[in-house]
């Protein structure tokens, strides 16, 4: 089982990842088309790809952390919370649709982690 402690650092960092895919998407939103080389000038000074890529390097760091004290054969099916925050984050955030196929899958993801987390 894993210790509440390591659940709240597991949960922070699913967060954190989260957040930093949502801003992705922004950076993405924001940014002109990319169709060629010239045109990687746009992202390069996008605030939300910085803003994204630092929330990516502390989320490294508390991962690191993380793995100090739980296996990881358990702290990486965590990241799968992510496949569940993203698409109900980006159907509030940005109008995507999440159908009945996302809610199964959501609903056997939970599923599983309580299972593993026991």
């Amino acid at each position: 089982m894993i210790g509440k402690e390591m659940l709240a650092a597991l949960g922070l960092y699913v967060a954190i990842l989260s957040s930093g895919q949502l801003l992705f998407k922004k950076a993405a939103q924001s940014a002109g088309t990319i169709s060629g080389i010239g045109d990687i000038r746009q992202l390069v000074t996008n605030h939300w790809l910085w803003l994204a890529l630092i929330l990516y390097g502390v989320a490294t760091i508390l991962w690191v952390a993380i793995l100090q004290r739980v296996p990881l054969s358990i702290a990486v099916l965590f990241n799968a919370l992510c496949f569940v925050l993203v698409p109900l984050s980006a159907a509030l955030m940005f109008g995507e649709s999440v159908g009945w196929r996302h809610a199964v899958g959501i609903a056997l993801i939970v599923s599983g982690l309580v299972v593993v987390a026991r």
